[in-house]
C-alpha cells in the first residue's frame, strides 16, 4: 500500500515539472541562428552558386507568399486554426501592438489555406508566430499562445533594417564653351578687300594696287 502511495507520489511530481516546464516553453520566442539569418539575405544568384554549401535559402518569405506588405521593422506571421483558443488570445495581444506601431505588421493565416508554408517551416502546433525583419528572413519563432512580453522579446531580437542612404543630385553638365569669334583670313579678307577696289588700306593690312 506504501509503495502504491509513493508512486503516484512521484508521478504527480513528475507531471507537475513537466506542467511547468510546459507553461515555461509556452508562447516563448525563440531566435534564429544568426548564421542562418544571414544565409536568407542572400540573392538569388549567390543561392543558386551556393545551393550546394548551404539549404537556408528557405528561410525567406516574400510579401506575395503572405498577401501583405513587410513590416517597415518587423512582421509577425501567425498560423491559426479555427478551433484554437490560444490563436484568438495572440491575435489580439499583436493586434494591440501593431495598432501602436507604424512600422509592424501581424498577418494571421489559417494552416489549412496555407499548407506550403506550413511543411516549409516546420509548423507543429497553433498558434505559431514567425517573426521576420524588415526584408522577410526569419529571425525566429513563438510556439503557443504569447503575450506581450513575448512580442516585445521578439521585437528585441530584431536586427535594425540598414538605412537607406540619401540620393545625391546629379552634378550639372558644364556649360559648352562660347564659340570663338571667327576670324577671317588675310587671304580671304585681301580678296574681298580687291573685289571692293579698296583706295588705300583693305581689310587684313592688304593695301591695294
Amino acid at each position: 500500500m506504501t509503495a502504491r502511495v509513493l508512486v503516484v507520489l512521484a508521478v504527480l511530481a513528475v507531471a507537475a515539472l513537466l506542467g511547468l516546464w510546459w507553461r515555461a516553453r509556452n508562447g516563448r520566442f525563440t531566435a534564429v541562428d544568426p548564421t542562418v539569418l544571414a544565409a536568407a539575405h542572400v540573392t538569388q544568384a549567390e543561392a543558386q552558386e551556393h545551393a550546394a554549401a548551404t539549404t537556408l535559402t528557405h528561410e525567406r518569405i516574400a510579401p506575395a507568399e503572405l498577401g501583405a506588405d513587410l513590416g517597415a521593422r518587423a512582421t509577425f506571421v501567425q498560423f491559426s486554426s479555427e478551433v484554437c483558443s490560444p490563436c484568438r488570445r495572440t491575435h489580439q495581444v499583436l493586434t494591440e501592438l501593431v495598432a501602436e506601431h507604424d512600422d509592424l505588421v501581424h498577418v494571421d493565416l489559417d494552416v489549412t489555406e496555407h499548407l506550403d508554408l506550413v511543411r516549409r517551416f516546420g509548423v507543429m502546433r497553433t498558434p505559431t508566430t514567425l517573426v521576420l525583419d524588415a526584408h522577410g528572413g526569419v529571425v525566429g519563432r513563438m510556439s503557443g499562445a504569447s503575450d506581450r512580453r513575448h512580442a516585445l522579446a521578439a521585437l528585441d531580437a530584431v536586427p535594425a533594417a540598414a538605412p537607406v542612404a540619401p540620393a545625391v543630385p546629379a552634378a550639372p553638365a558644364a556649360d559648352a564653351a562660347p564659340a570663338a569669334d571667327a576670324v577671317p583670313a588675310a587671304g580671304a579678307a585681301s580678296d574681298a578687300g580687291a573685289a571692293e577696289g579698296c583706295p588705300d588700306a583693305c581689310p587684313g593690312g592688304a593695301t591695294a594696287r
